[in-house]
């Protein structure tokens, strides 16, 4: 290990890493115990917010005020229409951003930050409500609000006990619990969240275009009207996907023909050999343009009871592609 010793009584390595040990356990231990202070006061504050029709304003000084921020982000990327507002500026006209309906947290370690007790009676004749979050169960704050959030710690993990340390990670970590349970009532999903963040992953994934995934060209399986059931047939085995359009002199979709027609032209026929594919197919089949979006095509398949495949045309009904049920799940769409 190398020796950290310095001039001037500069720690060494070991009197580091204890003290950084210290801090985390500090730390761990604030957040720990929030989880026997939960109870009606959070399911409250859940179900105001979930009824408020307006919006979530967060708002906080210093170092609240930074966690505050992060709360709202939080807030905002899981259905949860938020924005913070800084309180020094609320009383030089950022107050307005405040509406009736909406529903304010105010976040103070001490519950007298007087930034925050100076606009507290202008937030409530506004008619919004306020959650606060502080470490002083009986603090103005704290009374005056609507409802109350207990983030009190034992003591900061400042080996002085003076800096914002385990009590701004006991609020981030309640505001992280406050945007998790209000995700699950509002039945926030998947879908949802990569709409949130278009820029992620998962976001890439469903917001792929009908034309990324379709089959199209050589790989498209296709037939003329006047195409034998035969013909037809071997079109499908060919392509792979257990169908084939048909399609009129122009290029335009006429029908389409797949797996379950040709069962059910089984049992209907005793000898299939003269139909022509047009006896038998699907008329006015479902379809989608190319420029739509894949999850698009996938609630057309869903909500219509297509079996899997949907074919994609042009805006004057020309066939340029297919989309198979198997392309948006290999593209992580469904």
């Amino acid at each position: 290990m190398t020796n950290l010793h310095h001039p001037r009584g500069t720690p060494d390595a070991a009197r580091v890493l204890a003290l950084a040990r210290e801090v985390l356990e500090t730390e761990a231990r604030a957040v720990a115990a929030l989880t026997d202070r939960l109870g009606e006061a959070f399911v409250a504050a859940v179900e105001m917010i979930v009824g408020a029709p307006g919006r979530v304003v967060v708002t906080g000084m210093g170092k609240s005020g930074h966690v505050g921020r992060k709360i709202a982000s939080t807030l905002a990327s899981t259905g949860t229409p938020a924005y913070f507002m800084h309180p020094g500026e609320a009383s030089h006209g950022d107050l307005g951003m405040i509406a009736a309906g909406d529903v304010v947290v105010a976040i103070s370690n001490s519950g007298e930050t007087d930034e925050l007790l100076r606009v507290l009676p202008l937030i409530k004749r506004r008619g919004a409500r306020v959650v606060a979050i502080t470490g002083r169960p009986r603090s103005t704050l704290a009374a005056e609000a609507d409802v109350h959030l207990d983030a009190a710690v034992e003591k900061e993990a400042c080996p002085m006990n003076l800096a914002p340390t385990a009590s701004t990670t006991a609020t981030l970590a309640l505001g992280d619990a406050l945007a998790v349970a209000l995700l699950e009532r509002r039945g926030f999903g998947e879908d949802d969240y990569a709409l949130h963040h278009p820029g992620g992953s998962l976001g890439r994934r469903l917001l792929l275009h009908v034309s990324d995934l379709m089959h199209s060209g050589d790989r498209l399986p296709r037939v003329g009207a006047d195409a034998t059931l035969k013909e037809a047939i071997l079109e499908m085995s060919q392509k792979g996907l257990g169908m084939t359009a048909i399609v009129d002199a122009e290029g335009r979709v006429a029908g389409l023909f797949t797996d379950g027609d040709l069962r059910r032209a089984l049992e209907r026929h005793e000898d299939i050999r003269g139909l022509k594919v047009a006896d038998v197919m699907t008329r006015q089949p479902r379809a989608i343009g190319p420029g739509r979006l894949a999850a698009e095509a996938a609630q057309v398949m869903q909500a219509h009871h297509v079996s899997g495949r949907l074919l994609v045309v042009d805006d004057d009904g020309r066939l340029v592609g297919a989309l198979h049920v198997d392309d948006l799940l290999r593209a992580g769409v469904i």
